[in-house]
């Protein structure tokens, strides 16, 4: 066994709530402010603590390395997967610490931040939709297609950048990727503008082509390149009154380019945005880590058990129960299967944690021959879309193609590195006014590309638990079995190909190289060549939705088909990812839940008059 000794005080019993909500980042904050603005008394149970954003960008300032965790006090009760917790090996393979166990061919690359406000406080920002083909994967031959398409979600999108307050051009939306748009629409904030390098880009490669190597039997198929703007949950200027409204009291952006970990503006939404409009009917309570959901004797949920925490530094806590009428999971895809696994809850189907999905992402890098003014504004604010979708896809997994704004940062980490290489290079290294302009020269003309690639659900991915190895509370700690198959492995070959495609028609000197080491340990060979993939922190999969209780967790809606009144929501319902990040569409998904939450508690507090939603509840 673990040999944690019981840190736990006598159990205290007897709230209840109408809904009893676990997890405090983008689902669980957005479905807990729908829900009480229907009338519901909701009780929010988040793991982390609270921390003020000012505390934030002192922690962040301070940081050596500027991860996504970087900006958060540490919490030795709590422990939120990083980054750092990953290091290749000289001769190949990976070592990994931290709170996930991992014992499967290839690293799980990404973490996720236990907090209030979840990995949301720490994100990208980048809300792109996913293709309406992105939910038929299973067509193609590779992974699985939704119980649900995108008509069905599109007005939860609507309602989703609505509250998120997302900046896009709508036409270009329609016209460059392809998304079918209602008349008449139009984004909640105006574009973010592109980057210099945005538009140094676009100079060179709007209407040229790459050839796609993988794209199927026959000739090698020619796709047209083209820099589209990626929309964006931040502030710019409003385009209309209620978008006036998400924005009262947020800065608009001013290229702090700090998004991951902390914008010091507030431009850039977090679940705390909707935290500060939650009705009153919410009550928030972090601190406090849910270890158990209850059900009846009949397998309905009736609410949970939680561990409270005061010091972030011991593992003392005392014993909580809350009874509800319904359990919102929304603690992030692994959070989610773990917990479900420990109580032996929703898993008829054996599926889950099963189905455990990212985006890995491929980075090429190389040097511009001009200077393209790196390191301002957010890390990407345009892309190319062309290899999302198409029949190319079932021969190779789909990506799209982020520009990166911040030059090699997370191609071979700060510019720390450049300057080393400077000081050290030659005979004697550069030094002085010499070594000034160098750095300069080199780190202004730095570009890197990020290729995200779908990645299929499939069972042998999963997250199990090792009751052996326990966290401070006493709790079994996540076990991740991970790997790539051949159809992603060919996508990133593709990706690497397109890539040498791209620098050649932008003059741009590439410096790409993977091997072994410290810093990757992704790090894989196919085919003979050498490929390293980062993770882009899209966890997906575990509690996977479908039409059947036979071969998936949830329904349509995001319910556990075994037990009623539990919800297992967030992008661990998603049965493929696409490419676009998926914030966006967990946060649509999340509204769509809270439609049948609605349903199942008016039945159960008033079985006699079930019927029409109010108009207020519709998504507009």
């Amino acid at each position: 066994m673990s040999g944690i000794p019981d840190q736990s005080v006598a159990e205290q019993t007897g709230e209840r709530y109408d809904a009893v909500v676990v997890g405090a980042g983008f689902a669980g904050s957005l479905a807990a402010g729908r829900l009480a603005g229907l009338g519901w008394r909701v009780l929010v149970l988040e793991a982390g603590t609270e921390q003020p954003v000012q505390e934030q960008l002192d922690a962040y300032r301070t940081a050596v390395a500027k991860v996504p965790g970087s900006a958060l006090a540490p919490n030795a009760v709590v422990a939120s997967p990083d980054v750092l917790d990953l290091a290749g090996q000289v001769e190949g393979g990976y070592r990994a610490t931290g709170h996930f166990l991992q014992n499967g061919e290839l690293p799980y690359a990404s973490g996720y931040l236990r907090a209030n406000g979840g990995s949301g406080l720490a994100w990208t920002g980048l809300t792109p939709r996913m293709h309406p083909e992105d939910f038929r994967t299973g067509e193609f031959g590779r992974g699985r297609s939704w119980p649900i398409g995108y008509h069905e979600l599109e007005p939860y999108y609507r309602a989703a950048e609505r509250e998120l307050g997302v900046a896009a051009d709508v036409d270009e939306q329609r016209e460059r990727v392809g998304l079918p748009l209602p008349d008449g629409y139009v984004f909640p904030m105006r574009p973010v503008p592109p980057s210099h390098l945005d538009q140094l880009v676009a100079a060179a490669l709007d209407g040229r082509s790459a050839v796609d190597p993988n794209g199927g039997p026959g000739p090698e198929q020619p796709v047209e390149l083209r820099v589209v703007g990626t929309p964006s949950a931040r502030v710019t200027s409003p385009t209309g009154a209620d978008a006036a409204a998400v924005a009262a009291g947020r800065s608009a952006c001013m290229g702090s380019a700090s998004c991951i970990p902390v914008c010091p503006t507030g431009a850039k939404y977090t679940p705390l945005t909707t935290q500060a409009r939650w009705p009153s009917g919410v009550t928030l309570r972090t601190r406090a880590v849910v270890n158990r959901v209850l059900v009846d004797a009949n397998g309905r949920a009736t609410g949970v058990e939680y561990q409270a925490y005061r010091d972030p530094a011991s593992p003392r806590h005392t014993r909580h129960t809350v009874h509800a009428d319904v359990v919102v999971l929304a603690a992030h895809a692994v959070e989610n299967a773990r917990l479900l696994l420990a109580g032996g809850l929703a898993n008829s189907s054996d599926q889950l944690g099963r189905n455990l999905m990212d985006h890995p992402v491929l980075v090429t890098w190389g040097l511009m021959p001009e200077q393209v003014g790196p390191y301002r504004g957010p890390g990407s604010t345009s892309g190319i879309e062309g290899f999302r979708f198409g029949p190319a896809r079932a021969h190779r997994a789909p990506f799209r193609i982020e520009i990166g704004n911040w030059g090699w940062g997370w191609a071979v980490g700060p510019v720390d590195a450049d300057v080393a290489e400077l000081l050290n290079s030659g005979d004697v290294g550069l030094f002085g006014k010499e070594l000034r302009q160098s750095v300069r020269d080199r780190i202004g003309r730095q570009v890197a590309l990020q290729f995200e690639m779908e990645q299929e659900a499939d069972p042998a991915n999963r997250v199990t638990l090792d009751h052996s190895r326990r966290d401070p509370l006493g709790n079994p700690r996540p076990v991740l079995t991970y790997g790539l198959s051949d159809y992603v492995k060919r996508g990133m070959a593709t990706a690497r190909a397109v890539s040498d495609q791209i620098f050649a028609l932008l003059g741009a000197e590439d410096h790409t190289s993977f091997r072994p080491g410290p810093g990757m340990p992704g790090y894989f060979e196919y085919q003979g060549a050498p490929f390293a993939f980062r993770g882009a922190g899209h966890g997906a999969g575990t509690h996977i939705m479908g039409d059947s209780p036979s071969d998936s967790v949830v329904d349509r809606w995001q319910r556990c088909w075994d037990h009623p009144g539990l919800y297992a929501v967030g992008c661990g319902s998603m049965p493929s990812v696409g490419t676009s990040n998926p914030s966006l569409t967990m946060a649509a998904l999340a509204l769509h839940s809270c439609e049948q939450i609605h349903r199942d508690l008016t039945e159960r507090h008033h079985p006699a008059v079930l019927g029409t939603l109010p108009a207020r509840t519709q998504p507009r």
